[in-house]
């Protein structure tokens, strides 16, 4: 056999195998993609508030909130304050972290509820200790929070023409004298 033979055929294989990888990866980036992206919009955001869990993370930021109001509203200590604010943050930055969404106005809004939470948290966990400025803007921050979150569960269901439930089973409730359960 030449070496012209030999080398063309080797330039062959070397075309097959790359064109194999090639197809490959692109395969493996196929089956990688989440169900989020095919499909109608509808589809989309419906895909992804369910596997993302978005519902339980609105219900477990409402449930913070209220949990704060009833703190306050009980003169809690500032400990069992501060407690609840950092519970808050960190919940909202859990949900954040599923942002983006399919929709951008979904995700624009809920963008705004997750930092406005966050916002609340903060002057909440400062202002714990008494200070009346920093409580009223946190106060201010949940509210707008609340709305922004009611907001992007209306746009869930409007896009998906399904209820998103927001409840949570992890949310302590009653006034069983646990002093997170108010």
């Amino acid at each position: 056999m030449s070496a012209t033979r030999r080398s063309s055929g080797t330039r062959w294989q070397a075309r097959v195998v790359v064109w194999c990888v090639a197809v490959g990866v692109a395969l493996a980036g196929t089956a990688c993609a989440g169900g989020e992206q095919y499909g109608s919009l509808a589809a989309r955001v419906w895909t992804w508030a369910t596997t993302t869990g978005v519902g339980q993370a609105v219900g477990t930021l409402q449930g913070d909130t209220a949990r704060i109001d009833a703190a306050l509203g009980a003169h809690a200590a500032p400990s069992v304050i501060r407690t609840l604010c950092a519970g808050l943050t960190v919940d909202a930055a859990n949900a954040a972290s599923n942002l983006p969404t399919p929709d951008p106005q979904l995700t624009t809004t809920l963008d705004a509820a997750y930092h406005a939470a966050a916002a609340a948290a903060a002057d909440c966990y400062q202002g714990a200790g008494g200070d009346a400025a920093l409580l009223a803007r946190s106060a201010a921050e949940r509210v707008r929070a609340d709305a922004q979150l009611s907001a992007a569960v209306q746009r869930m269901s409007q896009l998906t023409g399904k209820v998103v439930p927001t409840t949570t089973t992890t949310q302590p409730g009653g006034s069983s004298g646990d002093v997170f359960g108010f």
